[in-house]
């Protein structure tokens, strides 16, 4: 396998490609807000959010609540309060793949061991708390608005991707976070029976531009990112080619519709992960502000 971005941050890096993200990155991503208005990119999380069928499914539950004083608890000086637990897959819902989530040969991004995964450990290396927070230059390509039509099995290739791109005036830059929709969250019942095994995602040479084109992260409104069912013989290669050869941290289930309706292209786009120690992905809530 190729090892791209392998010792190109050093031999110790554990971040990979947002390390592309600089200050002036930051400040040129700022100047692009013109009305302040914000939009929320994530799914809301409850024990309905659907999941695929190898992963347990969200639990949320009250420690405290209302019943406990019905029940006869103190209210010392009349105080009350609550409070809940929330257990979820990390996985699951709107998220970001760390650079641990997925390898091959052996071989982590960077090089480092998949001997360094251990369920008494987690992560040893490039775990989730790994990823700086997100803040840099967002791109939406709405290959779903340039099909005009909804395509479960079609996968975004290169031209069509940069096609995209061009009907929104779009030209990739460093550092950026490229969202793509495909509007596979749109045509599903999504609380009712989705279809985790069909997905209009990306083939690995519209990865492989992504990568080329210097991009800090990539997301997308499906759980793969890219085309499922996989090639015949391959299995996940555009997650294998871009976070293990790229370092490049993937925004798997986004909410893309909204910005798409609200005609943005280039925006500042915020995220940031929960420093998760040794974690192998984590729930976001990222942002675009317009």
């Amino acid at each position: 396998m190729a090892q791209e971005a392998w010792g190109l941050w050093g031999a110790d890096d554990e971040a990979g490609a947002p390390n592309r993200i600089t200050a002036e990155h930051v400040r040129l991503a700022a100047a692009l807000v013109k009305s302040g208005k914000i939009i929320s990119l994530a799914q809301p999380i409850s024990p309905q959010l659907p999941v695929p069928g190898h992963r347990a499914g969200v639990q949320h539950f009250m420690g405290r609540d209302g019943g406990d004083y019905a029940a006869g608890a103190k209210q010392p000086g009349g105080f009350q309060f609550a409070e809940d637990t929330l257990i979820l897959p990390l996985h699951m819902g709107t998220h970001i793949d760390a650079l641990c989530h997925a390898w091959c040969d052996d071989k982590l991004y960077n090089g480092f061991s998949g001997n360094t995964l251990r369920s008494t450990t987690r992560a040893l290396r490039c775990g989730v708390d790994k990823i700086p927070p997100i803040v840099t230059r967002g791109v939406l390509l709405d290959v779903f608005g340039y099909r005009g039509s909804y395509s479960p099995d079609a996968p975004i290739g290169l031209a069509e991707l940069q096609a995209a791109a061009v009907k929104s005036g779009v030209t990739l830059q460093e550092g950026d976070a490229v969202l793509i929709r495909t509007g596979w969250m749109e045509s599903q019942d999504f609380y009712g029976k989705v279809n985790f095994n069909s997905e209009p995602g990306i083939d690995v040479e519209a990865g492989l531009w992504l990568a080329q084109s210097g991009v800090a992260t990539v997301g997308a409104d499906n759980y793969a990112i890219e085309a499922l069912p996989f090639p015949e013989g391959t299995l996940f290669p555009v997650h294998q080619r871009l976070i293990r050869d790229y370092g490049i941290p993937l925004l798997e289930n986004m909410v893309l519709r909204p910005l798409a309706e609200a005609g943005a292209t280039i925006f500042l786009f915020v995220a940031t992960p929960l420093p998760i120690v040794g974690g192998t992905a984590s729930p976001v809530a990222p942002v675009a502000v317009l």
